[in-house]
């Protein structure tokens, strides 16, 4: 692989598109197998995927902003509202108004919210644990420094609603 770095729209990236898309065409048939297993394992969960990204996403930033919630997860502004509603009903976020500006509402998770995201993300890293705990130890440990770089991807890459790098 090349170590250049190549400027798509306002974000600059440290590789070129080249160079990850061999990657990409590498893991990518695994990679959705792996997704559809894990899906499928976590099926019988009380909340979502879309639901439990949501719930962390007010977990990690506290009381947020319909529009916020949206952009965050790349999704339309009514489909974070019909999400929102549904998880206000089991009672896991309340709407409350904007202290700093009573014009807004911002959603917060309850403590009934933390509660059931706690046991929910519990189950799903058991469900997961049990797809890993068939590799053998040092690919297992090898599992684990993939883990860092999945964590980062997840935090440097911002993609925007239209496909492109904000």
């Amino acid at each position: 692989m090349t170590q250049q770095h190549e400027e798509k729209g306002p974000a600059q990236s440290p590789s070129t598109y080249e160079d990850a898309v061999e990657v990409a065409r590498s893991i990518q048939p695994a990679l959705n197998k792996l997704i559809l297993i894990f899906q499928r394992t976590a099926e019988g969960s009380s909340l979502t995927t879309s639901q439990v990204s949501i719930m962390n996403q007010l977990r990690m930033r506290g009381p947020s902003r319909v529009s916020t919630i949206a952009q965050a997860e790349l999704i339309r502004m009514p489909t974070a509202s019909n999400a929102l509603y549904q998880l206000e009903r089991h009672g896991y976020v309340e709407r409350h108004r904007d202290e700093e500006d009573r014009r807004g509402v911002l959603v917060a998770l309850t403590q009934l919210g933390e509660s059931e995201l706690a046991i929910v993300s519990q189950q799903r890293a058991s469900a997961l644990a049990e797809i890993m705990r068939w590799l053998e130890p040092e690919d297992l440990d090898t599992a684990n420094e993939v883990a860092t770089v999945i964590s980062k991807l997840a935090d440097v890459y911002r993609p925007t609603m239209n496909g492109e790098q904000r």
